[in-house]
């Protein structure tokens, strides 16, 4: 594996790693502030960082070692809504700068299983994004969010909230492979 690919997978794995853990955090702080469905969709989330995670980690198969990994991360608990933010941010940061690049780094290089990982996780993080600023928006008026059962594939990390697909929209993946936070 080219040497620029595997760096960005290392930093996309330590990144989503990073999210993982932090909206865990995030979503025991929400339950605790009164917003059960909000730490519903935090906990839904941290489990999409993860299968990104994996998924990236997973690519990097052929190039064992130890690395210091740099990755952008936020730090910090704040209130259930300065957590959103900072949630929106960093979803925000993934799909208007990291992703597309880590991207186009991969095709250049002809890293098709990485180009198709950073295209998964690029691919939900617009509907995290989404539905974070929605969970914000109610947390700002005072009130949890509505939320119906959120399905989370295990294979590309899509999200959504309702029923589950027969098909995942990103990735194909059966129904079979989706996780719920009900």
């Amino acid at each position: 594996m080219n040497e620029m690919t595997a760096a960005n997978l290392r930093s996309a794995h330590g990144g989503e790693s990073m999210a993982h853990m932090r909206y865990t955090v995030w979503a025991k702080k929400a339950e605790d502030d009164g917003y059960p469905n909000v730490g519903r969709l935090f906990r839904a989330i941290a489990y999409a960082e993860e299968v990104h995670g994996s998924n990236h980690f997973r690519e990097l198969k052929n190039t064992p070692g130890a690395f210091l990994v740099a990755s952008a991360a936020g730090f910090g608990l704040g209130t259930t809504s300065e957590n959103l933010a900072g949630a929106i941010e960093g979803e925000n940061f993934e799909i208007d700068q990291m992703y597309p690049a880590y991207i186009e780094v991969a095709k250049s290089q002809k890293e098709r299983g990485a180009q198709l990982s950073f295209h998964y996780a690029i691919s939900a993080e617009k509907i995290h994004a989404a539905m974070y600023t929605n969970a914000k928006q109610s947390v700002d008026s005072g009130k949890d969010i509505e939320l119906g059962p959120v399905q989370v594939c295990d294979v590309c990390g899509y999200t959504h909230e309702g029923g589950i697909p027969d098909k995942c929209p990103i990735c194909g993946a059966t129904r079979d492979k989706f996780q719920t936070f009900a």
